[in-house]
């Protein structure tokens, strides 16, 4: 539905790009991210925004294990962190990302998605 309301906007887009986040039929978490004519593609982290270009080099390397250099063996495919593990690095990245970008702003709101529902928590990332 996302893809094809903006799609049909495709001449006159909202300029949004957007990440979709959920839980597939089996009950894996899937997140799809879109541009703004609805091209997707489904991706394992992702995120959009003034912080973009700070934010996700740091996912990239602490989900994907990209970028990183190993003695002995290569990295890992599939990377498997605890819940509170994946909650501290997303937060981290947007504590980061506010010391250092003006526009990411002072507040972030991050919903945690599980087969027990949604649980929505905002952090204040300026404490100054």
């Amino acid at each position: 539905m996302l893809a094809n309301t903006l799609y049909g906007r495709r001449f006159f887009p909202y300029y949004t790009w957007n990440i979709l986040a959920g839980l597939d039929e089996n009950g894996v978490g899937c997140v799809y991210s879109y541009d703004p004519v609805g091209n997707y593609e489904r991706v394992r982290v992702n995120v959009t925004g003034s912080g973009e270009s700070l934010i996700q080099p740091l996912l990239d390397n602490q989900f994907e294990r990209q970028h990183q250099q190993f003695a002995a063996k290569p990295p890992p495919l599939n990377v498997d962190l605890s819940l509170a593990d994946t909650e501290e690095i997303v937060k981290d990245a947007f504590y980061s990302a506010g010391e250092r970008d003006i526009y990411t702003g002072d507040t972030v709101e991050v919903m945690v998605i599980t087969g027990e529902g949604v649980r929505i928590e905002t952090h204040e990332l300026n404490i100054d």
